[in-house]
């Protein structure tokens, strides 16, 4: 795949997802508590594990494609100027129905602490291109926000349209089954119409998220080189990076 395309992807794909601690007081109590107190306190959760970008690169680089292929790290320098370009060309987008507007913001925000990395094959035969993206953050609840309204739109934006720069592209978006090993996921097709009415872009992507690990492969080639059946083999991607983590 060409490099120059990883950055985009890490920000048009890319997000999806989950702290609590209990404290105790050094007051000494000489009165033995009641037994029901003692069951019902919920004991304390673990703390989300610390992801360096170093730690999610090593991830994407011992991954492989359906054909064997050793996905392409992309350098981190590069992939943080693909999300600043994404994020000022979206800043005069006009999405309709509005609302479809989180797809896009969900994943093009950044949340401070985060970490990620992002890596890439093109099956050069197929024409098609596989993009896996790893992302953490600090708060595991600014992830499960941030999917619980990706997931939503999933369902309420069949179809959408992106205007940018006069041009008009207008998306299908169809949600699919993927056996995902994750706390939560989401897959779907999406494909792209131009203005003539030409359908042109396809892309089949699957999230999967496990405490404050989220990963998402997409897929993307000319329509019918990229189809529903593609999901299974995203979905192995994912859970492999999931339990790499």
């Amino acid at each position: 795949m060409h490099s120059s395309i990883i950055p985009a992807t890490l920000a048009m794909a890319a997000a999806a997802l989950s702290l609590t601690g209990c404290g105790g007081s050094d007051q000494t109590n000489t009165t033995a508590p009641p037994a029901a107190a003692s069951s019902s306190a919920p004991p304390p959760l673990p703390a989300a594990k610390a992801y360096s970008n170093e730690d999610l690169r090593a991830i994407v680089a011992g991954l492989k494609d359906a054909q064997g292929q050793e996905l392409i790290v992309a350098p981190a320098a590069q992939i943080d100027q693909g999300m600043i370009a994404a994020r000022e060309l979206l800043k005069t987008a006009v999405i309709t129905p509005e609302s479809c507007g989180v797809l896009i913001d969900n994943n093009t925000q950044v949340p401070e602490g985060s970490t990620y990395a992002a890596g890439a094959t093109l099956a050069g035969k197929a024409k098609t291109a596989t993009v896996v993206t790893v992302f953490s953050v600090q708060d595991p609840s600014v992830m499960t926000a941030q999917f619980e309204k990706s997931a939503a739109a999933l369902n309420d934006c069949s179809t959408y349209t992106i205007e940018l720069q006069g041009k008009k592209v207008t998306s299908e978006l169809k949600p699919l089954d993927a056996a995902v090993q994750a706390d939560k996921s989401l897959a779907a097709l999406t494909i792209q119409t131009t203005p003539t009415g030409q359908k042109q872009v396809c892309n089949v992507t699957v999230t999967g998220v496990k405490g404050n690990l989220a990963v998402t492969v997409m897929k993307s080639g000319a329509v019918g080189a990229v189809t529903a059946a593609d999901a299974p083999e995203l979905a192995k991607l994912v859970n492999t990076a999931l339990a790499a983590g």
